[in-house]
């Protein structure tokens, strides 16, 4: 059995509803989502804010390249393009990490780098998992970040559908 922390995040078009996209894609294996948070872009400043959120995932026959394959799928679906490092995206799929699994391959590096100082990724994961633990770093409750440029959406939220076998 593999437990996945995954990072989504859009700042084109419908933000939410591509985060939604990502949510009904894993809806089979959700363990926890996240509240929702809008947050200034990273890396690239020139464009628009993102919302963001974590999903918990859990599936024993899913393991770390199963996540990421699955997430990138996603990202397809939502006509993702990459066309600029850290630049605009429909939707961003990040596998931060899998429990038990350290990865130095670099379509899969685990745990995510930088996900240690991203309050994109620490904030909301801190909403659903405040016990977790990010290999080679500890705690997230205690590790350093800025939280600045980072507010929690309270008027947005994502939904768990129901699905059922065969959907």
């Amino acid at each position: 059995m593999t437990r996945a922390v995954l990072s989504i995040g859009s700042n084109l078009g419908d933000r939410l509803a591509h985060l939604q996209s990502a949510v009904d894609g894993f809806a089979d294996v959700l363990v926890a989502v996240s509240p929702v948070y809008e947050t200034a872009p990273w890396g690239v400043l020139d464009q628009a804010d993102f919302l963001n959120a974590v999903l918990v995932v859990e599936s024993p026959e899913v393991d770390e390249w199963g996540w990421l394959r699955r997430g990138q799928a996603l990202e397809r679906a939502a006509q993702r393009v990459r066309d600029r490092h850290w630049g605009p995206r429909t939707l961003d799929v990040d596998v931060v990490t899998v429990d038990g699994v350290l990865s130095s391959d670099p379509e899969l590096l685990l745990p995510h780098p930088g996900a240690h100082e991203r309050a994109t990724v620490l904030i909301p994961w801190l909403d659903v998992s405040p016990d977790a633990v990010l290999p080679g770093f500890g705690p997230i409750a205690v590790l350093d970040y800025s939280v600045e440029g980072v507010r929690k959406r309270g008027d947005l939220s994502l939904n768990i559908r129901e699905t059922k076998i065969g959907e």
